[in-house]
């Protein structure tokens, strides 16, 4: 069973239509014993970083999807839940995250006509290969929403990147752990691959 992760900042109901969609179900859950023994593990997120942190220490649910990815099972963080993985993010001060991915979560450089948030769709630049591109082709374009971005420690991490004028990491991959900053959901046909992709790992 894939477990979509309801610690009350995501639009859950939207991942969990999109895997619908594509013929897998998902079960939305707070009980981080679900998190645990679930098959699949999905980490959704809108909002604030350090209110999500703060969530998922208080209710159980980071340190459940922390063993679920220690375990080696498939793990997508999406958007927020991207920035989550990292060690630290400096939005509003500095606040710790999961610590899966080294690396810190950083605001775009305000420059002259750069507009943030950084709102969209933009067109991917591959990196590695990663299990959610199979199948896409080279450069698909998908939907962003975020003033944030992270900077990975090991460039070895990033599955691919896009530019907001300069280039930031709009997925990450490592292991059974992946991640977008973009929104799947939102993207339509690429979304919905990215989606049958995971499930199906």
């Amino acid at each position: 069973m894939i477990v979509i992760i309801d610690y009350g900042m995501g639009n859950l109901r939207s991942v969990q239509k999109a895997l619908e969609a594509v013929g897998h179900s998902a079960k939305i859950s707070s009980d981080p014993d679900q998190v645990r023994h679930a098959s699949k593990v999905i980490l959704p997120g809108v909002g604030a970083f350090a209110d999500a942190a703060s969530e998922l220490r208080r209710t159980g649910l980071g340190d459940a999807f922390r063993e679920a990815a220690q375990a080696g099972k498939p793990c997508l963080g999406v958007c927020l839940g991207l920035q989550l993985l990292f060690d630290v993010s400096e939005e509003d001060g500095i606040h710790e995250g999961l610590g899966i991915i080294p690396g810190r979560v950083v605001r775009f450089v305000s420059s002259p006509g750069l507009k943030i948030p950084h709102m969209g769709w933009n067109t991917l630049r591959i990196r590695h290969q990663a299990p959610l591109l199979k199948g896409l082709g080279p450069n698909p374009s998908v939907y962003f929403v975020h003033s944030y971005h992270a900077v990975p420690e090991r460039p070895e991490d990033i599955a691919a990147e896009a530019d907001h004028p300069t280039p930031f990491t709009a997925m990450i991959w490592r292991d059974n752990v992946m991640a977008c900053q973009f929104h799947p959901e939102k993207s339509q046909r690429v979304g919905l691959a990215m989606y049958a992709n995971f499930a199906a790992l």
